[in-house]
């Protein structure tokens, strides 16, 4: 369990939000580098796939083929994903004048 934390206003003073169950994985491959995942939630089949990517991703055989084959993609759809939401976003903006009259 971990405690998560908000802020009023996202700079305001903190406060506690609740509570959320977290799993950790470690995988070592072999003699190798140590993988380490934590994930939110309880799916521990998720945790365990993070880390052994993470494991794989410090071992430098399998470092390039596994950007090239599967980070880079990922943040590509990502990029994508977001550049989505916020082309959806500007659509709904609003922008607010405010007029003077006279002198002040």
């Amino acid at each position: 369990m971990v405690m998560l934390r908000g802020r009023v206003g996202g700079t305001g003073n903190p406060f506690n939000l609740g509570e959320a169950t977290v799993v950790r994985s470690a995988v070592r491959l072999g003699e190798g580098p140590l993988g380490v995942s934590y994930a939110l939630g309880r799916d521990k089949r998720r945790s365990e796939l993070a880390a052994l990517f993470d494991a794989l991703l410090q071992d430098p055989l399998h470092h390039t083929s596994l950007m090239h084959a599967l980070i880079t993609p990922l943040a590509q759809a990502q990029a994508q994903a977001s550049a989505a939401i916020q082309n959806k976003m500007a659509s709904s903006k609003v922008e607010f004048f405010t007029f003077v009259r006279g002198e002040a």
